[in-house]
């Protein structure tokens, strides 16, 4: 049965959790999705007994410093591997066109030319187009452009083992000109900034991103049954999933999850 990996649930400011990144495990390998923005991916990876090894399929957004920068590190540690031997097989990483070479930039600026010179090699990079469909682990995984305000970014839709449709849509609201990707979804995993309480302090609509109440009302209005919110402020990061459950639950129905960083879900 697959496992969504929760690695980080904060935005680009937060300090008292890792930036939103994940996993979905399936059997001993897994998909990543972004990285965070820095090595704090490879500690959190660690803790939750990821092997390097065991990931083989990563999955970029978008260029945002707190989803992007993490990819350095672990292209620098797994090159690594794959220089002593250690890594088997190669490292696919997708993104959309733009990405590839920004991606390519940061690693020649930032890391060693012989672990560069396995990019191209062993890690490849594949670019994505809206609608395009790859074969990632054992899914189906269908990239969408989510139709970004801010910078070009992709979400993707798939459909698990067991039957059930998932969608990532970003780290932005919902675009209704994504309706054709998102609708049917058994599982949505939606940014929510902060509070509908905690609007006036946070301002989320000024950085393009929608409160707990309004994630929660999109969910109910696509009959989403399962619904997980992250991407979040983390000013009272011990209170946050009480708080945002409560608030959440007076507009959604289904089964909401606001979960803490390297908490796992059975998908």
């Amino acid at each position: 049965m697959e496992e969504l990996y929760v690695l980080g649930t904060g935005n680009a400011q937060a300090t008292r959790c890792y930036n939103t990144c994940f996993a979905i495990r399936d059997g001993e390998e897994y998909f990543l999705v972004d990285a965070g923005g820095g090595n704090g991916i490879l500690t959190i990876l660690e803790d939750m007994d990821v092997p390097l090894t065991r990931i083989h399929h990563i999955f970029v957004t978008h260029e945002h410093n707190d989803h992007i920068l993490g990819m350095v590190w672990m292209i620098r540690m797994i090159s690594t591997s794959i220089l002593k031997g250690t890594y088997k097989g190669n490292l696919y990483i997708y993104c959309h066109d733009g990405l590839v070479d920004t991606i390519k930039t940061l690693c020649s600026l930032t890391i060693q030319k012989k672990f560069c010179n396995c990019i191209d090699d062993r890690i490849l990079l594949i670019p994505i187009k809206d609608g395009d469909t790859k074969k990632i682990l054992d899914y189906d995984v269908t990239f969408f452009d989510i139709l970004s305000t801010k910078a070009k970014q992709f979400g993707f839709t798939t459909f698990l083992k067991n039957g059930k449709k998932l969608t990532c849509a970003g780290d932005e609201p919902y675009n209704p000109g994504c309706k054709a990707y998102v609708t049917g979804s058994d599982w949505l995993l939606h940014e929510a900034f902060c509070l509908y309480g905690d609007r006036e302090r946070f301002k989320p609509y000024e950085k393009h991103h929608s409160t707990v109440k309004e994630a929660c009302e999109l969910a109910e209005s696509l009959h989403i049954p399962n619904l997980v919110l992250w991407h979040t402020e983390d000013k009272d990061i011990k209170n946050r999933k009480t708080n945002y459950t409560k608030e959440g639950l007076e507009f959604y129905s289904g089964n909401l999850f606001v979960p803490d960083d390297k908490e796992r879900l059975i998908l």
